[in-house]
């Protein structure tokens, strides 16, 4: 399989898993409403798992334009290839945003919440002070960089695997590595999302966000443009800046 198609697919997995659970939690007359945060924060990392499982061994499953750059600054992806990751994952992103619009169709036809709408598709700020919100989706992005170097440094060989193009590097998925990562970001989402939603990935905020804007949603207002640059600027330095340092301090 072609590594963009393996990249669209897994950024897609991701979408519909976590745009999916927070339209389960949010909606109007939904089972689930009201499940809280646990639920969505769970959700997501085994929804990550599952799309590392299922692309990992074709792309690296990147799934996520900020890590695709952090591994080309460190040189662990190619240059060439780093449009077509982000291009696929973006792409893959708004797909996913597709599938939960059509799963939970009759509940978007019955919620006027605008901001409940909203929330499936994309990040907002708890508190809006675009500084301190970049701030905090830098921190936890370099975070989450930095951990997933480290689940799959070599050293590590219970759980090795590799994140850079598999066309190009050698190593595979270890039984562990997509679960590690998952828990990883669970455990970023219990202790830092609460501030920004933490997007931690542009093609995770942007592809949704433009489907809502696209998207023939019955009582949705803003795409909220105005913020959206906040989490595509802020998880590229922090993911930039986590893998210097991992670099810096253990190659």
């Amino acid at each position: 399989m072609n590594v963009y198609l393996a990249e669209f697919i897994g950024t897609a997995i991701i979408i519909f898993f976590g745009g999916g659970v927070v339209a389960n939690v949010s909606l109007t007359k939904s089972k689930a409403q009201g499940a809280g945060w646990m639920v969505i924060t769970a959700a997501w990392a085994l929804g990550i798992a599952t799309a590392v499982y299922t692309v990992g061994w074709i792309s690296g499953a990147h799934l996520n334009p900020a890590l695709s750059i952090a591994l080309a600054v460190i040189g662990a992806l190619k240059w060439e290839y780093l449009f077509g990751y982000i291009a696929a994952q973006i792409l893959g992103a708004m797909f996913g945003s597709l599938l939960v619009f059509l799963t939970f169709k009759l509940h978007f036809d019955e919620e006027e919440n605008q901001e409940a709408l909203l929330a499936i598709f994309c990040t907002g700020p708890a508190i809006r002070n675009y500084f301190w919100n970049c701030v905090t989706e830098i921190l936890a992005t370099a975070m989450f960089v930095f951990g997933v170097l480290g689940i799959g440094n070599a050293k590590n060989t219970a759980v090795a695997f590799t994140l850079s193009n598999g066309a190009e590097a050698s190593g595979n998925i270890g039984i562990l590595g997509g679960l590690l990562v998952g828990f990883l970001v669970w455990a970023i989402g219990m202790s830092f999302g609460g501030p920004t939603g933490y997007a931690l990935n542009p093609a995770r905020d942007l592809g949704p966000r433009i489907m809502h804007a696209l998207l023939p949603i019955k009582h949705k207002g803003s795409s909220d443009w105005a913020y959206a640059w906040v989490p595509i600027v802020a998880p590229i330095i922090g993911a930039v800046l986590g893998a210097l340092l991992y670099t810096a301090i253990f190659n």
